[in-house]
């Protein structure tokens, strides 16, 4: 987007509240790809909001007030006027470039509308759930996993935010999927297992990362989440919950229903992640250079299946997942 380029660099700061209600926290709004991105006095993101879903609440006030979505799930209050003529400038660019309602939106061209209406006519509903995957934007699957994760932290609670912990997190991403690959975050409580969001959103139980009695085995948790995903894409899982007029919807205007999603972030907490194949788990893991074995002995205690997955994992290893230290604060991420 050329309006985000022109801004690439431009940073000032503002008051979130991380949910209605919240006390006021200080925090630097900058832009990342895509992404508005807000940071804390140490430099570290404790969020990402979607440029395209971004919500003005007070226009011509000051001081301006954003939102994530239309619920204003969480709010940002800025001052700082070249800040918001750059955010109105962005928006007024992503309007312009979506076509008007009835048309597909960002990237999704107007052709897939009777394309989707032939595969609806003549082809199964699993071939017409591939066709609207396919035309999906990663802006835009980025923007409903970002949806998602603030439906889901309704249930959990807000995503661990110890400084120290993220910082550790931080690392372990970097060390398991490259930067730029996605997001791993905890949260607090009653979540089912691990969770992949459209996006590439990675969301852990904080009794996960406590429990754990090594980083290899919360490594492994990640990783067996990106496997999972391989077999299991989020936002199919999603559309095929929904129902074939969610899937029509979102083909022909790119939206998804605000219901729909808050029952699939339910479902999500509620659900386990389905076991990817023991074939993707052994080259996801000597992909990343881990050990196979901390995670499938702490997923399998009777030993059948973990058994027969160390007796297949490669000999070679990248090294420490984190360093001790990096340990010990990933263990308290959220006691903060």
């Amino acid at each position: 987007m050329t309006a985000l380029k022109e801004f690439a660099r431009l940073e000032t700061e503002g008051v979130w509240f991380s949910e209605p209600g919240a006390e006021p926290r200080p925090v630097t709004i900058s832009f990342g790809e895509a992404t508005l991105v807000l940071s804390d006095e140490t430099g570290l993101p404790v969020t990402h909001w979607s440029l395209p879903a971004l919500h003005r609440m007070n226009p011509s006030e000051r001081p301006a007030i954003y939102a994530p979505d239309a619920e204003a799930s969480e709010t940002l209050e800025i001052e700082d006027d070249t800040m918001i003529g750059a955010l109105e400038k962005v928006r007024r660019a992503v309007a312009a470039r979506e076509p008007r309602p009835g048309r597909l939106r960002q990237g999704m061209i107007a052709g897939s509308i009777v394309l989707g209406l032939g595969l609806a006519v003549f082809w199964l509903p699993g071939a017409l759930m591939q066709q609207t995957l396919s035309v999906v934007p990663p802006g835009k699957r980025s923007e409903l996993g970002a949806t998602l994760l603030g439906m889901v932290q309704k249930i959990t609670g807000p995503t661990c935010r110890d400084p120290l912990g993220s910082e550790a997190l931080g690392r372990m991403r970097d060390r398991l999927l490259g930067q730029g690959g996605g997001q791993i975050v905890v949260v607090p409580e009653g979540l089912a297992g691990p969770l992949y969001l459209p996006g590439g959103i990675i969301v852990l139980p904080q009794e996960l990362v406590e429990d754990a009695e090594e980083p290899a085995e919360i490594a492994g948790h990640v990783l067996a989440t990106v496997a999972s995903r391989e077999e299991h894409d989020p936002l199919d899982d999603l559309l095929r919950e929904a129902g074939f007029g969610t899937v029509l919807k979102l083909l022909t205007t790119g939206d998804i229903p605000t219901e729909t999603l808050q029952a699939q972030a339910v479902h999500l907490v509620e659900t386990p992640a389905p076991r990817a194949d023991d074939s993707l788990l052994l080259e996801e893991f000597a992909a990343a250079g881990v050990p196979i074995g901390p995670w499938a002995r702490a997923t399998d205690p009777d030993g059948a299946v973990s058994a027969v997955l160390v007796a297949a994992e490669p000999a070679a290893s990248a090294g420490p997942v984190v360093s001790d230290g990096d340990w010990v604060s990933l263990q308290g991420i959220c006691r903060g």
